[in-house]
């Protein structure tokens, strides 16, 4: 058995990752094959590592490299921060909104068997929804820009595909010569957004059918029926679909706080796991229908890697998006004027502290990165570095490698 704080999911992944391949390799993509593969090797001796001494103590330390993937929950945190770093000079000095857009659990296997498609779909019908009502004189009245994260999983790992959106609460009115707030406390009406939501999906749902983008096996083989798709959808038109708006946040670095807990995240971090004990796993989560009450739940090993491997994403596909004035191609120009609208320009003297600050924070980091831990006075020095196995893995992993080269 393995204790609290001990255990982790490639634990879990190395002890039964070859029964689940057994049972499931035949519906088992190359993506969740190789998030498998990262999972049981990361800070393993078969990526490599190095063997760092301190240069006054002689205190020694071993260390493996990381796989990066971004399934494995622990490889999320380095490439987190990095990225919210970014985010900061992004940031408006103004409240944000948090919205997000679930698809309904019917629609569940449909995605299982067509990711791409439909997570894509779900990205352009929510930048569609938003940024239509956003721009209605009725509701705001202005050109918003907001960032996009795409979740699959729920707290017990089942697929419950949801988009997290966080939006300045305004934009820029249609002249390009003011900034529009919103009302204090409000964005913009969910029942509004659900409505549109719903309809836009569905129609371009549809149009994916009618395209024959969709594949259709199992469960849904029914459904490339004519009749039996046309069914579907009116049952599908006529649910509440469910879009949820949170209080505005206020503050740039309450924002950046918040933008930590839901980018970079995989389906469950290693201190959720509890015990693996007898082929089972047991591990917390949270009951938002009760209360937020904290329960447990015990899953068989093997269902617990499937459920977890259903959140694998297609392969380059992208969970983390960027719409409106914040979007890629415009950012450079529009952030700028969003600034000078707000009043909120920032001076080159002001960018150039910054900067400057920004890189005498990272020469204090790398510095500290390498101080002995255990007298806290010597440097750490590397004496010797191993480069990652390419032909096999350790004989205990008994997860069979992927040549991705």
């Amino acid at each position: 058995m393995t204790t609290p704080g001990q255990l982790e999911v490639a634990d879990v992944v190395r002890h039964y990752g070859a029964t689940y391949l057994e049972r499931y390799a035949h519906v088992t993509s190359i993506a969740q094959r190789r998030v498998l593969q990262a999972v049981s090797q990361c800070r393993t001796a078969a990526l490599g590592g190095h063997h760092a001494q301190c240069d006054d103590c002689g205190y020694e330390v071993i260390q493996y490299n990381s796989c990066r993937h971004r399934n494995c929950p622990k490889c999320q945190g380095q490439a987190q921060a990095a990225w919210l770093e970014g985010q900061r000079r992004d940031l408006l000095d103004v409240p944000y909104s948090h919205v997000v857009f679930t698809l309904p659990s019917q629609l569940s296997p449909l995605a299982l068997q067509n990711p791409r498609v439909l997570y894509n779909l779900l990205f352009q019908a929510v930048s569609e929804t938003l940024q239509t009502i956003a721009r209605d004189p009725k509701h705001l009245g202005a050109d918003i820009g907001f960032l996009a994260v795409l979740h699959t999983w729920g707290q017990t790992l089942h697929h419950h595909p949801h988009l997290h959106c966080l939006v300045p609460a305004g934009g820029v009115a249609p002249d390009g010569l003011s900034w529009q707030s919103c009302r204090k406390g409000f964005f913009l009406p969910v029942r509004v957004l659900s409505r549109f939501f719903r309809r836009t999906f569905l129609k371009a749902l549809d149009r994916a059918a009618t395209r024959g983008e969709l594949g259709f096996h199992g469960r849904c083989q029914s459904l490339q029926a004519p009749v039996a798709w046309r069914k579907w959808l009116r049952t599908l038109k006529r649910m509440e679909w469910v879009v949820y708006a949170k209080r505005p946040l206020a503050g740039p670095q309450t924002v950046l706080t918040y933008l930590a807990r839901y980018t970079h995240r995989s389906a469950i971090s290693n201190r959720r796991l509890l015990a693996l004990e007898n082929g089972q796993v047991k591990f917390r989560w949270k009951d938002y229908h009760r209360g937020n009450r904290n329960r447990t739940i015990t899953l068989d090993a093997v269902e617990f890697i499937r459920r977890f491997l259903l959140h694998t994403l297609p392969l380059g596909f992208q969970r983390v998006r960027h719409y409106g004035f914040l979007a890629n191609g415009v950012r450079k120009v529009k952030l700028p004027l969003c600034r000078e609208l707000l009043g909120q320009s920032l001076e080159s003297s002001r960018d150039n502290r910054e900067t400057a600050d920004s890189a005498e924070v990272e020469t204090s980091s790398r510095r500290l990165s390498t101080l002995c831990p255990a007298c806290q006075v010597g440097q750490m020095q590397v004496r010797e570095t191993w480069f990652p196995k390419r032909d096999a893995l350790e004989p205990s992993n008994p997860i069979p490698l992927l040549d991705t080269s």
